[in-house]
């Protein structure tokens, strides 16, 4: 990050109080489409798309060296069944039935990873039709169970990356993902976990996305709240259903080609086909540019669990632990482990600034060591950002009212020693 980025994020934020997500209308409803990386630095990404939360795509030549691309891909653009086999065949893998709706989402099973291709062969064969209905293999860990294969390697527009950084660091999950489906598998309308920034690049294949901006799905909701399943289905016409659907904008239409990178902004709903045979990379990712978004949304989620069970509530009982047990169960974190995840983004920030560009660490594959690169100043701006959303959650009510004894340094000892930091870096 240079110093002229760092002072427009800098202004950007004080003037908005947090990120901006709101209505945003593209100019003849075109997203930008960046073609060369030499003409396209990590600041012209930062300050034109991460912070004012804009869509764009990344031409093929930014995944043209990817491993992916070379051996994953027939020379007719197809996937490679037979190299997939040989790399993967005996791994298992969730798989969902695009054919079936299930809790306004589809059902998944695990099958061998052999199975399903075996499955893909037979669809593509049949005219894709199945009795098994439309299968796409979603949501693989591939990256995790594969560590050593030689698959892709993360853009530098998308490194700096709290949540994977985070997971990285306490080994339990993380939020990239392998995607894999025929002609005519899709995505049902949503908006990605923890309202964060999504990157997608298709691997072969070609896909269409329906974007709408954040705040846009309030017009999509029904009568009791609910959000569509299908956002083309001819029901959201019915008024006495859907009564403010005419006041909502058109989606934002892309349809990637394959090799290409679409970025998706925090908060933004969407639903996606693919148009043919299709293999993609996701990455879902949280920064100091939206990782107050996060906060907004953990906040709407515990009160919506709140609103649910409070008939239940009991002053002799530990409710509010009971809600964060069941806002973990529906998200994948409460407002401790939030409290951690920002603790450990801080302490790296802080090592980075107190220690300065460890190049044996830098040369690892690892989130920590790409924020590195990025520089000292974007460490600075990671623990204002830091600083912002914690001074915020200590001040919260429901965190409060948890047992903290548990946290590791104390929330005031931890914001005394992020300001002091951030001080002495801006001396």
């Amino acid at each position: 990050m240079d110093r002229a980025t760092f002072a427009c994020s800098t202004a950007f934020f004080r003037e908005h109080n947090s990120s901006a997500q709101g209505a945003f209308c593209l100019p003849g409803g075109q997203v930008d489409f960046i073609e060369k990386a030499e003409s396209f630095s990590y600041s012209d990404f930062f300050r034109d798309y991460l912070i004012p939360n804009h869509p764009c795509i990344f031409s093929a030549k930014f995944t043209e060296d990817w491993g992916s691309r070379r051996n994953w891909v027939t020379w007719d653009g197809k996937p490679n069944f037979e190299h997939l086999l040989q790399k993967f065949g005996e791994a298992l893998v969730p798989v969902a039935n695009c054919d079936v709706k299930e809790y306004n989402s589809n059902p998944k099973e695990q099958l061998p990873f052999k199975e399903y291709i075996q499955y893909w062969k037979e669809h593509i064969r049949s005219g894709y039709r199945s009795s098994r209905g439309c299968l796409y293999l979603k949501d693989w860990h591939l990256s995790r169970a594969f560590p050593a294969q030689d698959v892709y390697s993360t853009p530098v527009y998308f490194s700096s990356d709290w949540l994977n950084e985070y997971w990285d660091a306490v080994a339990v999950d993380d939020y990239r993902f392998v995607y894999m489906g025929p002609k005519g598998s899709w995505t049902p309308f949503h908006a990605d976990v923890f309202r964060s920034y999504s990157w997608s690049a298709n691997i072969c294949g070609r896909k269409k996305w329906l974007l709408y901006p954040a705040g846009q799905e309030e017009y999509l909701k029904d009568l009791h709240g609910n959000l569509p399943f299908d956002v083309t289905s001819p029901k959201l016409q019915d008024r006495s259903v859907y009564p403010r659907y005419n006041q909502s904008q058109p989606p934002v239409e892309i349809v990637q080609e394959a090799g290409e990178i679409v970025f998706i902004p925090s908060g933004w709903h969407h639903q996606v086909y693919n148009l043919e045979d299709t293999i993609s990379i996701n990455h879902n990712w949280v920064n100091g540019c939206n990782v107050a978004i996060m906060w907004c949304f953990l906040q709407d989620e515990l009160a919506a669990v709140q609103r649910e069970i409070n008939q239940w509530k009991d002053p002799v009982d530990d409710w509010h632990l009971q809600c964060q047990v069941i806002m973990k169960s529906c998200t994948g974190i409460d407002y401790k482990e939030f409290y951690n995840f920002l603790r450990v983004i801080a302490e790296n920030r802080i090592s980075i600034l107190e220690k300065g560009l460890d190049e044996e660490a830098s040369a690892k594959n690892t989130p920590q060591a790409a924020i590195s690169t990025l520089g000292m100043l974007h460490a600075v701006f990671d623990l204002k950002r830091a600083v912002k959303v914690l001074t915020s959650l200590s001040a919260n009510e429901d965190f409060k009212k948890l047992d903290l004894t548990s946290l590791s340094p104390p929330p005031e000892a931890l914001l005394h020693h992020l300001k002091a930091a951030i001080d002495t870096a801006l001396l």
